[in-house]
């Protein structure tokens, strides 16, 4: 059976509907939502849940896409990205923008 989330959770998925997810049917969607908005529990849940070695390759599958410079610098570390794509996805000049640190 494909297990519902967690109810405290619904915060983060206010744009779903919340009821209609699951853990593995929507696994994207919720690696992405968790590891760019989740609480540290969260975190701890989904890395439990889907275990690191699916989170390091949503991240590499996505380029980091909607995670901040410091969350991609956080999981270079906890996951063993490797570094030289970790800068390159830093350096994308959009993401200045989203970051409020300059012009594209």
């Amino acid at each position: 059976m494909d297990s519902t989330l967690p109810e405290s959770w619904r915060v983060f998925f206010w744009d779903y509907d919340f009821a209609s997810l699951r853990q593995e049917a929507n696994r994207e969607c919720v690696i992405g939502r968790m590891l760019s908005h989740g609480t540290w529990d969260a975190i701890a849940w989904t890395r439990n849940t889907y275990g690191d070695a699916a989170i390091r390759e949503w991240i590499l599958r996505h380029e980091g896409r909607c995670l901040t410079s410091e969350q991609l610098r956080f999981w270079e570390l906890v996951l063993d990205l490797p570094s030289g794509a970790v800068d390159a996805w830093i350096a994308v000049p959009e993401r200045k923008i989203w970051e409020g640190t300059g012009s594209a």
